[in-house]
């Protein structure tokens, strides 16, 4: 891919890089913002390299045989020893893109901003970020060809789904670790990489559970393990429906159990991380404490993921949560802001 592209890379790029994540993902960009340069303009543009492939992914208007070639395409243009190019990328995609495109639409139009980004980064970022944007789309290829009779994902097994969670955000916390672990001692960047996964399985898992009803409806995915819902004489198609709410709702708390069995580990990557070139404490805790937060909210009302479709903590505790880890918040405090947000509302 390396000099490749069409459009040279500038700081333009980067600048629209950063405007565009505000509108793709509030949740993501308010970790941007907690960041410093050069780390800022790294995790968001790597972010973006990412969202490219999920929006393909989830995608119900592409065909399930498109998407895997979409997919794989991206993964050539992000493979330095292939001829194809982000424009290669940008012309295939382009009869899928809708007339009005929303935020994640706009990302893959603009797929050649990105990637012109991603070529203006040092070359130590690029290769931190490079193999697990690819990992992904691969990996995401190989979901969308394994259930594309199906019209959409049905996750089988617990095992499976961690499986897929990897490819969706474990990879995202390997090139965070990856960005970081030179500047760690040996002892911590080994430590960040046993955890990673934790950390990023932990949020997945967490999306999982509370967002039930919509990736149902807006994508025609079922993340909810088969076997699982089988205990409950669920179908897959059923578990939007409110009258189910109280058996999803039990599938659901198996799911957030799932996603307490990594809360230590993803603490543990917080407390070994450096905070150099631009990485800041306050930027990947506000994430861990929102997830616990959301899960005491699932612990009190998993129902509500199929009632009301959205299971999350509120705006005040969000703005709570940002006030908390600034200042002179440090890592030996995350413990005990973990206790209380998983005990009660922080307010």
């Amino acid at each position: 891919m390396d000099g490749r592209q069409s459009q040279p890379p500038t700081m333009s790029d980067r600048e629209w890089c950063h405007d565009a994540v505000q509108d793709v993902s509030r949740t993501f960009a308010l970790t941007i913002d907690a960041l410093e340069e050069p780390m800022a303009t790294r995790i968001c543009v790597g972010y973006l390299l990412c969202r490219v492939a999920d929006t393909v992914e989830d995608a119900t208007s592409i065909p399930p045989d498109e998407q895997r070639v979409l997919l794989e395409t991206y993964d050539a243009v992000l493979d330095t020893d292939d001829e194809t190019t982000v424009d290669d990328f940008e012309t295939a995609v382009a009869e899928y893109v809708p007339d009005d495109p929303n935020a994640d639409w706009r990302v893959v139009a603009e797929a050649p901003r990105v990637v012109a980004a991603f070529e203006s980064l040092d070359e130590d970022a690029r290769e931190a970020i490079r193999p697990t944007v690819r990992e992904m789309a691969t990996g995401m290829a190989s979901f969308v060809e394994r259930y594309a009779d199906a019209g959409g994902l049905r996750i089988q097994s617990a095992t499976e789904l961690e499986e897929y969670c990897w490819y969706v955000a474990g990879t995202v916390g390997e090139l965070v670790t990856e960005l970081l672990a030179h500047d760690a001692t040996p002892d911590a960047a080994d430590a960040m990489r046993e955890n990673a996964r934790s950390f990023a399985l932990l949020l997945q898992l967490v999306n999982v559970a509370k967002d039930v009803r919509p990736d149902y409806e807006e994508e025609n995915n079922v993340y909810l393990p088969q076997a699982w819902l089988d205990d409950h004489g669920l179908d897959p198609d059923e578990v939007a429906d409110p009258e189910n709410a109280t058996r999803v709702g039990s599938v659901v708390e198996r799911v957030t159990d799932r996603a307490r069995g990594y809360v230590d580990g993803a603490q543990r990557w917080l407390e070994v991380m450096p905070t150099s070139q631009g990485n800041t404490l306050a930027a990947w805790t506000v994430p861990f404490l929102l997830a616990v937060g959301t899960m005491r909210e699932l612990g009190d009302r998993p129902q509500d993921v199929v009632r009301e479709g959205d299971v999350k903590v509120d705006r005040e505790e969000v703005h709570a949560v940002l006030a908390l880890v600034a200042g002179d918040f440090d890592r030996n405090t995350i413990d005990s802001a973990r206790e209380r947000i998983a005990a009660g509302k922080l307010s």
